[in-house]
């Protein structure tokens, strides 16, 4: 059996895209199994996978995880993300738990009708400017470290970036009036291991489309 993670999910972004962020920022190759059909999701409940009857499912040092904090929890402490002490675990916790709360909103969009999309999209774009960019721009300037906690990467930087990056594909001059956030940006975005993931041809997965909103509806409804 090989020793890299196996990720179960569906063949898009949502819950497992942070931990295929936080994998790929560890150097960690990692293998993907899709879910395509409902059966296999029935069949991963069925044979006891799942705890709660939900994925993500991760494969790792012979465990079996579900629940998503959990297993990013994981993979930050183990390679060494996760910073150094309590209080910059406190701290790290803080601002992850902010990006995804602004993430958790955009994820949520395609699954939503029309009308829901148009009016909830200038919404999310309006929090980000005025909430949550605001207050990574303001640590990041009382931090003066380039990083957001201590003085290397950490799960709060990788999971801010990925944020970053999923507002701009809605709006792509959301940073304009963040200065600290747009040299953030481009210094993690250049980091060997984030650089290699943001190519073509990784495992990164596209804005979810149609289909992929279909097949997700499909495998978790009956009919």
């Amino acid at each position: 059996m090989s020793g890299k993670p196996k990720l179960t999910y569906f063949n898009g972004r949502g819950r497992m895209e942070s931990i295929r962020w936080l994998l790929a920022a560890a150097g960690v190759e990692f293998e993907e199994d899709f879910l395509e059909t409902r059966e296999q999701y029935l069949k991963l409940i069925q044979d006891g996978h799942l705890l709660f009857d939900q994925v993500p499912l991760v494969e790792i040092d012979g465990m079996k995880m579900v629940q998503t904090k959990a297993i990013l929890s994981y993979i930050a402490g183990k390679h060494n993300l996760y910073g150094k002490g309590l209080k910059e675990r406190a701290f790290i916790d803080t601002y992850v738990e902010g990006t995804t709360d602004l993430m958790q909103m955009i994820l949520t969009l395609p699954f939503s009708p029309p009308e829901a999309k148009k009016k909830n999209l200038p919404l999310i774009i309006e929090k980000a400017k005025n909430r949550y960019f605001p207050a990574y721009e303001k640590a990041l300037k009382q931090h003066g470290q380039g990083f957001l906690v201590g003085n290397q990467l950490s799960w709060a930087d990788v999971h801010l970036l990925e944020a970053i990056l999923m507002v701009e594909e809605k709006e792509s001059t959301v940073l304009s009036e963040f200065p600290l956030l747009q040299g953030f940006k481009t210094r993690i975005s250049n980091m060997a291991t984030i650089k290699k993931f943001l190519q073509p041809g990784s495992q990164r997965k596209p804005q979810p489309d149609d289909k992929y909103v279909a097949t997700v509806m499909k495998i978790l409804k009956e009919g």
